[in-house]
């Protein structure tokens, strides 16, 4: 069985590559660190992998707005490129400014059409947190809807946010129901026992506490808390409260479901 092969992509100003290439490592797979330069003067070239992540940071010091210049770069200059790598039914990950660069370069939600290639069309934000400041704490998180990413995943995890602008909106109600019907929203706040959440426990205020969500056929996902985070049952400032299973935190399952989807079915 040939390797799964992730490119984690990397420009000025992300933070979390290293920690996103660790676990992709931890499951088995064979992960490049690139910088965008390297795939814009084509050193290296999106085909030759199964899996695209797109970590935390703060690409381009979130200039103009967050994640809009990587995502600019990703659908202007990189944009056939990245229509094929979907259209081949490959995988693709943005964990908090990816999720936001996903968003803003039109990847996600995608199209209305389980097969199509993006148009690269704005239709979510993620914009200021209701609390008007950075927020960085532990969250939990209610699994939803349809992904290769969280198949199995029914329980509600505890994972880590930081970031100011993590509330999701939709364009309109009309969208907001078509992604619920189509089931892509995948993650959502939710306080300790998977009930409604109030604040911090959506540190946001995102509309029908959104945190993540997935194309239509679920192999796109972004989400704004950090599973890289949470890969070690150690990385929670709780852990020795928490059943240890083989070393493995709560956002763990996330990288081994992409990796054993690429191995069955890429």
């Amino acid at each position: 069985m040939v390797q799964p092969k992730v490119l984690v992509l990397r420009t000025a100003g992300t933070n979390c590559d290293a920690e996103t290439a660790f676990a992709f490592e931890s499951v088995g797979a064979s992960v490049e660190r690139v910088h965008i330069n390297r795939l814009l003067q084509g050193e290296r070239n999106l085909r030759d992998y199964q899996i695209l992540a797109i970590p935390g940071g703060f690409s381009y010091g979130d200039d103009i707005i967050s994640g809009r210049i990587l995502a600019n770069e990703l659908r202007l200059r990189l944009g056939d490129e990245l229509k094929r790598f979907i259209t081949d039914g490959k995988l693709i990950i943005g964990i908090c400014n990816g999720f936001q660069v996903l968003v803003r370069a039109g990847i996600l939600p995608g199209r209305g059409n389980a097969v199509a290639a993006p148009e690269f069309v704005q239709t979510v934000t993620l914009t200021h947190n209701d609390s008007g400041k950075f927020d960085d704490r532990w969250v939990y998180l209610k699994p939803d809807g349809k992904s290769v990413w969280t198949h199995g995943m029914n329980d509600v995890i505890n994972l880590p946010v930081a970031h100011a602008e993590g509330k999701f909106i939709p364009s309109d109600d009309t969208l907001l129901k078509s992604l619920i019907a189509n089931g892509q929203i995948i993650f959502r706040y939710c306080n300790a026992e998977g009930g409604k959440p109030v604040y911090p426990e959506n540190p946001n205020g995102a509309v029908n506490d959104i945190a993540g969500i997935a194309d239509e056929t679920g192999r796109i996902l972004g989400l704004m808390p950090h599973p890289e985070r949470h890969f070690l049952t150690t990385q929670h400032p709780s852990w020795t409260r928490y059943p240890e299973v083989k070393g493995r935190g709560h956002g763990a399952r996330i990288f081994e479901n992409g990796i054993n989807y690429v191995k069955k079915n890429l």
